[in-house]
């Protein structure tokens, strides 16, 4: 039976890879990249091959194989596997590159910065440290090429081949034989004069001294070179002539030179340091400690290596939420290190603990993400949002803290497009159409208003039609003057969405009732908005054959393409009422806001209240809602669309108040609004609109209107009469399915907006208020008079404090 040896470089776990080698460093070893075979993770392999006669330099090979394999600290080269044979020796390291090689990269893109060279100088300081004071050996080999990177820009002390023992039991140092590592050695070792090391860290701290300044300087051509500090920071140089010193004695300690760097004022002594610093001992650390650095760890981030922040601080963040309890505090610099990621990295490391992120009940934690969605929606593909993040931001609706609410709001504007039919067209519609009828907030109520016209292109078809119209007429109703701005842009940022039949029949009244709104700001926007929709009708009055492409959006599927029209149209309210609602909450978080002393802009009349971006008064074609209005208009609107942030609200009940005495463009039926306007809780509106609240829904009034009935026998079209032309009109009327003529006195055709009679409802609620508070107050007089006659009926002696004399 035959026996065959097994090549066990070839059974050796781990390959070298076809590239050339990465670095020869002075000394037997040579530098491969390397991988290991089961799963592909990168590592740096050192590889020594024995020949003969060089068998004092694989002693010095073996040794530094078993000093690395035995020596365990964060700043000397990691050992990860080895293999030793008869005609080699393979060192497997974490994957490393030469400092040299880092260097000249680094400075052919810009240069390290001296935050970097801080922190590399510290670690490998620090590793001298612990080789001397805590394990009494002397490194005999600090250089350049002793020193590796690796891929998070830690700095690792390796090179161990010449290292002794500082206690003289393993013989003396061991003889190098290479020029290149010779010329580092101190004076007192080279000059042969005899005189003694007095330190036994003094010949390392030389060549540190070498090394600092060939960080700085680039390769040391001679000893000489070291008088010239060049271009080693002034900060440093103190402590870097103390290293060159030709005294050995007066060469510090690595610990005590640590300590002087450290010093107020010193090299090492700066915010990434302290970071590093922090970082490595963050397990032993108390919580509130922890919060309180990751809370000031992203102001930090935007200096700090792109490496540093991929490798070591995501790790550690994604450490402290998953084990440490850290919460919301981590998500902030999470999302500032994400975006150095690439967008594998992204779904494998940060998606999962965005998901995870969803579902936890800290309201910290959902607002913070919430505010934050934008830096992270592009990587979240439609199943997850739909079936893992969407069931739980839909909570944020029913949230008390009004906070929550907004940003919930807001966050649909990213979620929508990836949103299912369901979620986007049943739940959300039933979410939007509760707050605005019934959140106590009017910034609330405005903003979905806001979000509702800018995600109304992704609705479908049909229920774009069911609720834009009746929900922007809602808004137009609120007692919150931003509120019915919103609802009078959200009809022109979305006019290609509407037929011809509702432009005229449902659109344009309600516009033409905001003409004589009390608040100037809704008046402006509601005649810019009537004339563009006039002029959108006259112009398929005058050409008929441009109906069918002005409708043809009417009653397409819902596209995310057309979202960009109405992507501006009113982005002053999702951002600017912000503010107003961070007032609110800090005033009362359920009550409307105190007065605070933000500055006023003045205003013509009534209260100051901001300008909305200007919509559009002429569209030039069908499919674009583009401004033509005067450059002073547009001077007043853009100076105005920017008060959001500055304005100071102040209670809305007083708001209301100045607005009724300054402004009075009230009659008839409008003559009932101070009342509902007064009420900062929206009770009287949410009265006025329960028919359109059937459950929190929309739906009940959401109906396609009755068919129009046919005019009275007789009556002649406006295209069939001679307006003075030379000829009579031939001309087809694109607008004859949209005459409807009664006769005086008929009753006017309900429609799905216009179903509840408003001045009905109101003076009903007004009378029956009045008649209760009557009622009371007669009640308690007679109550007054009885015991007033009990008391004069009364008799007997009087008890001192029983009552008093009439």
């Amino acid at each position: 039976m035959w026996f065959f040896a097994r090549d066990p470089v070839r059974d050796f776990p781990f390959e070298l890879s076809p590239e050339p080698p990465e670095g020869s460093p002075p000394g037997p070893w040579i530098l491969h990249r390397g991988r290991k075979k089961a799963t592909g993770s990168p590592v740096s392999i050192f590889v020594y091959d024995v020949k003969p006669g060089a068998e004092e330099q694989t002693q010095v090979a073996k040794a530094a194989f078993k000093r690395l394999k035995t020596l365990r600290h964060p700043n000397i080269l990691a050992y990860i596997d080895g293999l030793e044979t008869d005609k080699c020796l393979h060192v497997v390291t974490e994957a490393v590159t030469p400092l040299g090689v880092y260097l000249k990269a680094r400075a052919e893109a810009g240069g390290l910065k001296e935050l970097e060279l801080s922190w590399g100088l510290h670690q490998i300081v620090k590793a001298l440290s612990f080789l001397v004071n805590d394990c009494s050996l002397i490194h005999n080999n600090v250089c350049m090429a002793a020193v590796f990177v690796d891929r998070a820009g830690e700095w690792k002390l390796g090179g161990l081949d010449y290292m002794y023992s500082a206690q003289g039991n393993g013989g003396g140092p061991p003889r190098k034989g290479i020029p290149e590592l010779e010329q580092y050695d101190p004076p007192e070792l080279a000059d042969g004069s005899g005189r003694a090391v007095r330190e036994k860290w003094s010949a390392d701290m030389w060549r540190l001294g070498c090394l600092i300044w060939e960080v700085f300087n680039g390769p040391l051509p001679r000893a000489a070179a070291l008088r010239n500090p060049g271009k080693i920071p002034k900060s440093l140089v103190p402590h870097y002539c103390e290293l060159v010193g030709a005294n050995p004695k007066v060469r510090p300690n690595p610990a005590r030179f640590l300590q002087n760097c450290r010093a107020p004022g010193g090299f090492m002594n700066n915010r990434f340091v302290e970071t590093n610093l922090f970082l490595e001992e963050i397990q032993i650390k108390e919580p509130a400690e922890k919060q309180k650095f990751f809370q000031e760890l992203s102001k930090s981030l935007d200096s700090f290596p792109e490496d540093f922040c991929r490798h070591k601080v995501l790790p550690q963040l994604l450490t402290a939420f998953e084990f440490g309890n850290a919460g919301a505090v981590v998500l902030t610099p999470l999302f500032k290190v994400g975006k150095f990621l690439n967008a594998e990295e992204y779904q494998q490391k940060i998606i999962p603990v965005v998901v995870k992120m969803f579902s936890s009940t800290d309201r910290a934690m959902r607002i913070r993400l919430l505010q934050q969605m934008e830096q992270f929606i592009q990587y979240l593909d439609e199943p997850t949002v739909n079936t893992q993040i969407f069931p739980h931001v839909v909570h944020g609706f029913l949230d008390t803290n009004p906070a929550i609410r907004e940003q919930t709001v807001k966050s649909m504007l990213l979620l929508a497009p990836k949103l299912n039919e369901t979620n986007l067209n049943v739940e959300l519609m039933k979410h939007f159409a509760r707050l605005q009828a019934k959140d106590e907030q009017g910034p609330i109520r405005c903003n979905t208003t806001v979000c509702l016209g800018k995600i109304g292109s992704y609705l479908s078809a049909s229920t774009r039609h069911r609720v834009l119209t009746s929900a922007f007429s809602r808004a137009t109703k609120d007692p919150f003057a931003p509120s019915r701005v919103a609802g009078v842009l959200g009809f022109a940022a979305t006019h290609n969405l509407y037929s011809m039949n509702d432009c005229a029949h449902k659109i344009l009244p309600v516009l033409c009732g905001l003409t004589v709104d009390p608040e100037k700001s809704v008046r402006d926007q509601a005649f810019k908005a009537i004339r563009s929709f006039l002029s959108k009708l006259e112009s398929v009055s005058e050409d008929p054959t441009q109906l069918a492409e002005v409708e043809k959006d009417v009653h397409a599927a819902s596209s995310p393409g057309m979202g960009g029209a109405a992507a501006s149209w009113a982005g002053w309210a999702v951002t600017g009422v912000s503010s107003l609602t961070s007032k609110l909450i800090r005033a009362h978080p359920t009550a409307a806001p105190a007065e605070t002393n933000v500055p006023q802009r003045p205003a013509p009349e009534g209260l100051p209240a901001p300008a909305p971006t200007p919509v559009p008064a002429m569209p030039t074609t069908s499919g674009q809602w583009e401004t033509q209005e005067e450059s002073k208009d547009t001077e007043e609107d853009s100076s105005a669309a920017d008060r959001w942030d500055d304005e100071d609200w102040g209670s809305l009940e007083e708001a209301e108040s100045v607005l009724v005495q300054r402004d009075d463009w009230r009659t008839g039926n409008q003559a009932s609004r101070p009342g509902q306007a007064s009420n900062p809780g929206h009770r009287s509106q949410e009265s006025d609109w329960s028919s359109w609240e059937a459950e929190g829904s929309w739906e009940q009034d959401w109906q396609e209107p009755s068919p129009p009935e046919p005019p009275p026998e007789g009556t002649r079209l406006a295209s069939e009469y001679n307006w003075g032309g030379p000829e009579p009109s031939d001309k087809g009327d694109p607008f004859a399915a949209l005459s409807v003529h009664r006769e005086a006195g008929a009753q006017s055709r309900r429609d799905s907006w216009g179903d509840d009679n408003w001045e009905g409802l109101e003076t009903e609620s007004r009378q029956a208020k009045a008649e209760l508070a009557r009622k009371k107050r007669e009640e308690r007089r007679r109550e007054m008079e009885a015991k007033r006659a009990e008391k004069k009926a009364a008799k007997g002696p009087m008890k001192l404090g029983t009552r008093k004399l009439d």
